[in-house]
Protein backbone atom coordinates (compact mmCIF):
# COMPACT_ATOMS: atom_id res chain seq x y z
CA UNK A 1 0.00 0.00 0.00
CA UNK A 2 2.41 2.86 -1.25
CA UNK A 3 -0.15 4.98 -2.84
CA UNK A 4 -2.91 6.21 -1.04
CA UNK A 5 -6.09 8.50 -2.05
CA UNK A 6 -7.26 10.99 0.03
CA UNK A 7 -10.53 12.77 -1.80
CA UNK A 8 -11.07 16.19 -0.08
CA UNK A 9 -13.82 18.67 -0.17
CA UNK A 10 -12.08 20.35 2.55
CA UNK A 11 -14.18 19.72 4.94
CA UNK A 12 -13.24 18.71 8.72
CA UNK A 13 -13.77 14.79 7.87
CA UNK A 14 -11.86 15.28 4.69
CA UNK A 15 -9.17 16.35 7.07
CA UNK A 16 -9.39 13.91 9.49
CA UNK A 17 -9.27 11.27 6.69
CA UNK A 18 -5.68 13.15 5.78
CA UNK A 19 -4.58 13.08 9.42
CA UNK A 20 -5.05 9.32 9.11
CA UNK A 21 -3.18 8.38 5.79
CA UNK A 22 -0.21 11.19 6.83
CA UNK A 23 0.47 8.11 9.95
CA UNK A 24 0.10 5.67 7.50
CA UNK A 25 2.30 7.15 4.83
CA UNK A 26 5.00 7.48 7.43
CA UNK A 27 4.54 4.28 8.73
CA UNK A 28 5.18 2.37 5.28
CA UNK A 29 7.10 5.31 3.20
CA UNK A 30 4.12 5.76 0.66
CA UNK A 31 2.95 8.84 -1.71
CA UNK A 32 -0.08 10.61 -0.87
CA UNK A 33 -2.44 11.55 -3.63
CA UNK A 34 -4.49 14.64 -2.63
CA UNK A 35 -7.72 14.71 -5.34
CA UNK A 36 -10.50 17.41 -5.19
CA UNK A 37 -13.40 17.18 -7.25
CA UNK A 38 -14.64 20.36 -8.69
CA UNK A 39 -19.01 19.69 -10.17
CA UNK A 40 -19.42 22.58 -12.41
CA UNK A 41 -23.13 24.01 -13.46
CA UNK A 42 -23.64 22.21 -17.20
CA UNK A 43 -22.97 25.37 -18.83
CA UNK A 44 -19.75 25.74 -17.44
CA UNK A 45 -19.51 22.22 -17.96
CA UNK A 46 -20.25 22.74 -21.86
CA UNK A 47 -17.85 26.06 -21.65
CA UNK A 48 -14.47 23.32 -20.52
CA UNK A 49 -15.53 20.53 -23.15
CA UNK A 50 -15.26 23.39 -26.25
CA UNK A 51 -11.98 25.04 -24.58
CA UNK A 52 -13.27 27.78 -23.80
CA UNK A 53 -11.68 30.58 -21.28
CA UNK A 54 -14.44 31.19 -18.40
CA UNK A 55 -13.45 33.36 -15.21
CA UNK A 56 -15.78 31.47 -13.09
CA UNK A 57 -14.00 28.06 -13.99
CA UNK A 58 -10.61 29.68 -13.96
CA UNK A 59 -11.29 31.33 -10.59
CA UNK A 60 -12.72 27.44 -8.64
CA UNK A 61 -9.38 26.25 -10.28
CA UNK A 62 -7.03 28.71 -9.04
CA UNK A 63 -8.90 28.41 -5.06
CA UNK A 64 -8.88 24.73 -5.11
CA UNK A 65 -5.15 24.99 -6.05
CA UNK A 66 -4.31 27.24 -3.16
CA UNK A 67 -6.38 25.13 -0.54
CA UNK A 68 -4.50 22.47 -1.75
CA UNK A 69 -1.11 24.01 -1.39
CA UNK A 70 -2.34 25.28 2.21
CA UNK A 71 -2.76 21.54 3.23
CA UNK A 72 0.26 20.38 2.23
CA UNK A 73 1.98 22.77 3.81
CA UNK A 74 0.94 21.44 7.57
CA UNK A 75 3.74 20.45 10.17
CA UNK A 76 2.39 17.04 10.29
CA UNK A 77 2.36 16.15 6.37
CA UNK A 78 5.73 17.22 6.15
CA UNK A 79 8.38 14.19 4.63
CA UNK A 80 5.58 13.09 2.97
CA UNK A 81 5.76 12.76 -1.15
CA UNK A 82 2.30 14.51 -1.91
CA UNK A 83 0.49 14.78 -5.30
CA UNK A 84 -2.52 17.23 -5.69
CA UNK A 85 -4.97 17.02 -8.17
CA UNK A 86 -7.63 19.29 -9.37
CA UNK A 87 -10.44 18.18 -11.51
CA UNK A 88 -13.45 18.61 -13.34
CA UNK A 89 -15.38 15.30 -12.41
CA UNK A 90 -18.46 14.25 -10.26
CA UNK A 91 -16.99 12.96 -6.85
CA UNK A 92 -18.07 9.42 -7.31
CA UNK A 93 -16.85 8.53 -10.89
CA UNK A 94 -13.77 11.04 -10.30
CA UNK A 95 -12.48 9.06 -7.19
CA UNK A 96 -12.77 5.33 -9.06
CA UNK A 97 -11.03 6.82 -12.40
CA UNK A 98 -8.44 8.54 -10.69
CA UNK A 99 -7.58 5.14 -9.18
CA UNK A 100 -7.46 3.26 -12.16
CA UNK A 101 -5.21 5.56 -14.03
CA UNK A 102 -2.90 6.44 -10.94
CA UNK A 103 -2.73 2.36 -9.88
CA UNK A 104 -3.75 3.36 -6.02
CA UNK A 105 -3.60 0.73 -3.72
CA UNK A 106 -5.52 2.60 -0.33
CA UNK A 107 -7.99 5.26 -0.08
CA UNK A 108 -8.32 7.11 2.66
CA UNK A 109 -12.10 8.91 3.41
CA UNK A 110 -14.03 11.00 5.89
CA UNK A 111 -17.40 10.84 7.24
CA UNK A 112 -19.65 12.13 9.45
CA UNK A 113 -19.29 9.97 12.54
CA UNK A 114 -22.23 7.77 13.99
CA UNK A 115 -24.62 10.91 14.12
CA UNK A 116 -24.48 11.27 10.88
CA UNK A 117 -22.87 7.67 9.32
CA UNK A 118 -25.81 6.80 7.34
CA UNK A 119 -25.10 9.42 4.53
CA UNK A 120 -22.44 6.59 3.73
CA UNK A 121 -25.09 3.95 3.42
CA UNK A 122 -28.01 5.84 1.63
CA UNK A 123 -26.47 6.74 -1.69
CA UNK A 124 -23.81 8.85 -0.72
CA UNK A 125 -20.53 9.74 -2.75
CA UNK A 126 -18.33 7.47 0.42
CA UNK A 127 -20.85 4.84 -0.04
CA UNK A 128 -20.78 4.60 -3.63
CA UNK A 129 -17.06 4.23 -3.53
CA UNK A 130 -16.86 1.41 -0.43
CA UNK A 131 -19.21 -0.72 -2.32
CA UNK A 132 -17.99 -0.70 -6.09
CA UNK A 133 -13.75 0.12 -5.29
CA UNK A 134 -11.90 -2.66 -6.58
CA UNK A 135 -9.12 -1.31 -3.58
CA UNK A 136 -9.50 -1.37 0.00
CA UNK A 137 -11.31 1.74 1.07
CA UNK A 138 -10.50 3.38 5.09
CA UNK A 139 -13.43 5.06 6.51
CA UNK A 140 -12.28 7.28 9.14
CA UNK A 141 -15.29 8.50 11.49
CA UNK A 142 -13.49 11.29 14.13
CA UNK A 143 -10.51 13.40 14.03
CA UNK A 144 -7.53 10.76 15.74
CA UNK A 145 -4.59 12.13 17.34
CA UNK A 146 -2.74 9.09 16.61
CA UNK A 147 -4.08 6.57 14.24
CA UNK A 148 -2.22 3.96 16.26
CA UNK A 149 -4.29 0.19 15.12
CA UNK A 150 -2.85 -2.45 17.64
CA UNK A 151 -6.15 -5.00 17.37
CA UNK A 152 -8.31 -4.95 13.53
CA UNK A 153 -11.54 -7.41 14.57
CA UNK A 154 -12.08 -9.24 10.92
CA UNK A 155 -16.01 -10.47 11.11
CA UNK A 156 -16.26 -12.77 8.37
CA UNK A 157 -18.05 -15.54 7.71
CA UNK A 158 -14.65 -17.62 6.38
CA UNK A 159 -16.25 -18.72 3.22
CA UNK A 160 -13.56 -19.54 0.32
CA UNK A 161 -14.46 -16.31 -1.90
CA UNK A 162 -13.05 -13.98 1.03
CA UNK A 163 -9.48 -15.81 0.66
CA UNK A 164 -8.12 -13.12 -1.62
CA UNK A 165 -9.25 -9.93 0.42
CA UNK A 166 -8.26 -11.40 3.68
CA UNK A 167 -4.80 -11.18 1.96
CA UNK A 168 -4.66 -7.43 2.18
CA UNK A 169 -6.24 -7.26 4.93
CA UNK A 170 -3.25 -8.79 6.37
CA UNK A 171 -1.46 -6.41 4.56
CA UNK A 172 -2.33 -3.46 6.46
CA UNK A 173 -2.23 -5.15 9.29
CA UNK A 174 1.78 -5.67 8.70
CA UNK A 175 2.11 -1.92 8.43
CA UNK A 176 1.35 -1.38 12.64
CA UNK A 177 2.40 -4.85 13.25
CA UNK A 178 -1.32 -5.31 14.52
CA UNK A 179 -3.15 -8.34 15.71
CA UNK A 180 -5.57 -9.54 14.21
CA UNK A 181 -8.69 -10.43 16.06
CA UNK A 182 -11.15 -13.23 13.65
CA UNK A 183 -14.71 -13.74 14.83
CA UNK A 184 -17.62 -15.31 13.87
CA UNK A 185 -20.73 -14.37 14.75
CA UNK A 186 -23.81 -16.44 15.51
CA UNK A 187 -27.08 -15.65 15.02
CA UNK A 188 -30.22 -17.57 15.62
CA UNK A 189 -30.74 -17.17 11.83
CA UNK A 190 -26.81 -18.50 11.07
CA UNK A 191 -26.76 -20.75 13.59
CA UNK A 192 -23.09 -23.13 13.93
CA UNK A 193 -22.27 -24.95 16.47
CA UNK A 194 -18.81 -24.01 18.12
CA UNK A 195 -17.03 -26.75 16.86
CA UNK A 196 -18.17 -26.05 13.25
CA UNK A 197 -17.51 -22.61 13.49
CA UNK A 198 -13.88 -23.21 15.02
CA UNK A 199 -13.30 -25.98 12.22
CA UNK A 200 -13.94 -23.75 9.45
CA UNK A 201 -11.63 -20.84 10.65
CA UNK A 202 -8.86 -23.49 11.41
CA UNK A 203 -9.27 -24.35 7.69
CA UNK A 204 -9.58 -20.85 6.34
CA UNK A 205 -6.38 -19.46 8.60
CA UNK A 206 -4.07 -22.86 7.51
CA UNK A 207 -3.81 -21.13 3.99
CA UNK A 208 -2.15 -17.89 5.32
CA UNK A 209 1.05 -16.97 7.15
CA UNK A 210 -0.07 -15.10 10.04
CA UNK A 211 1.60 -14.81 13.39
CA UNK A 212 -0.57 -12.42 15.27
CA UNK A 213 -3.69 -13.61 15.51
CA UNK A 214 -6.34 -15.22 17.73
CA UNK A 215 -9.67 -16.51 16.80
CA UNK A 216 -13.73 -16.04 17.88
CA UNK A 217 -16.78 -17.49 18.23
CA UNK A 218 -19.47 -14.94 19.30
CA UNK A 219 -23.31 -15.22 19.50
CA UNK A 220 -25.69 -12.26 19.19
CA UNK A 221 -28.91 -11.56 18.20
CA UNK A 222 -27.58 -10.27 14.41
CA UNK A 223 -24.95 -9.50 12.55
CA UNK A 224 -24.51 -6.03 12.76
CA UNK A 225 -25.09 -5.72 17.10
CA UNK A 226 -22.55 -8.79 17.32
CA UNK A 227 -19.79 -6.95 15.49
CA UNK A 228 -20.14 -4.03 17.29
CA UNK A 229 -20.46 -5.73 20.91
CA UNK A 230 -17.42 -8.13 20.13
CA UNK A 231 -15.56 -4.98 18.94
CA UNK A 232 -16.56 -2.76 21.98
CA UNK A 233 -15.72 -5.94 24.41
CA UNK A 234 -12.39 -6.45 22.91
CA UNK A 235 -11.71 -2.99 22.75
CA UNK A 236 -10.37 -3.00 19.15
CA UNK A 237 -9.23 0.20 17.05
CA UNK A 238 -10.87 -0.98 13.54
CA UNK A 239 -13.34 -2.52 11.83
CA UNK A 240 -11.99 -5.39 9.18
CA UNK A 241 -14.70 -5.98 6.51
CA UNK A 242 -15.49 -7.44 3.11
CA UNK A 243 -17.70 -5.75 0.84
CA UNK A 244 -19.76 -7.95 -2.09
CA UNK A 245 -19.86 -5.37 -4.79
CA UNK A 246 -23.32 -5.24 -5.28
CA UNK A 247 -25.29 -4.45 -2.09
CA UNK A 248 -22.81 -2.34 -0.13
CA UNK A 249 -21.36 -3.50 3.02
CA UNK A 250 -20.39 -7.63 2.73
CA UNK A 251 -23.02 -9.83 2.70
CA UNK A 252 -22.50 -11.88 5.51
CA UNK A 253 -24.33 -15.55 6.03
CA UNK A 254 -26.48 -14.69 2.65
CA UNK A 255 -27.60 -11.43 4.22
CA UNK A 256 -26.39 -8.37 3.99
CA UNK A 257 -24.52 -5.80 6.65
CA UNK A 258 -26.89 -3.33 7.54
CA UNK A 259 -26.55 0.66 8.15
CA UNK A 260 -26.83 -0.14 12.04
CA UNK A 261 -23.51 -1.32 12.29
CA UNK A 262 -21.90 1.80 11.09
CA UNK A 263 -23.82 3.96 12.28
CA UNK A 264 -23.45 2.79 15.95
CA UNK A 265 -19.81 2.69 15.83
CA UNK A 266 -17.25 5.49 15.49
CA UNK A 267 -14.21 3.33 15.06
CA UNK A 268 -13.05 3.40 11.60
CA UNK A 269 -13.84 0.71 8.99
CA UNK A 270 -11.68 -0.73 6.13
CA UNK A 271 -13.22 -3.12 3.77
CA UNK A 272 -12.19 -5.08 1.31
CA UNK A 273 -13.47 -6.06 -2.71
CA UNK A 274 -14.58 -9.37 -3.04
Amino acid sequence: MKRILVPTDFSEHAEDALKAAAQIAKKNGAEIFLLHLLELPNQMNDAVTNGSSIPEVMLFIKKANEKLQKIKEQPHLQGITISTTVQFEKAFDGILSFNKKNKIDLIVMGSHGSSGIEEILIGSNTEKVVRLSDIPVLVIKKDLDTFNIKNIVFASDFSKEIKKPFLKMIEFAKIFDANLILVMICTPNSFKTTSMGEKTMKNFIADFEVNNYSMHIYNDSNIEKGILNFTNMVGADLIGLCTHGRTGLSHFFNGSISEDLVNHTIKPVITFKI
